[in-house]
């Protein structure tokens, strides 16, 4: 069975930080892009980051660039989002996704971050 198990989600104020991590199990890990989406409430889910786990090549979104990294660990089968300087307007709920070059593709959770001013 494969799982995706998203946390490290939680309360945070206005220019703080949160690390997020997925670890993914039941599935060769490094045969996956991992990455980070969020909804926000009355929004559409978006992509938030991602990272080929073969070669670490990494997508971020024009919203977090600069604030974001997002890093994996074949040895743990985790992948982690590092979130700086968090903003109101980063408030959602982050889900974890596998996504294989076959197609396959596997959801986490969600994990609920809040950011307030």
């Amino acid at each position: 069975e494969v799982q995706l198990q998203a946390s490290g989600g939680g309360l945070v104020q206005a220019g703080g930080s949160l690390r997020l991590s997925c670890v993914v199990s039941g599935v060769t890990f490094d045969d996956y892009a991992i990455g980070w989406f969020r909804q926000a409430p009355g929004k559409e889910r978006e992509a938030v980051s991602c990272i080929a786990t073969t070669d670490d090549s990494t997508y971020y979104a024009d919203s977090v660039k600069g604030r974001f990294t997002i890093s994996s660990d074949i040895a743990k089968n985790t992948a982690y989002l590092q979130m700086n300087n968090l903003k109101p307007e980063d408030t959602a709920v982050y889900y974890c996704n596998a996504a294989g070059a076959t197609g396959t593709d596997y959801w986490g959770q969600g994990t609920q971050v809040t950011v307030s001013s």
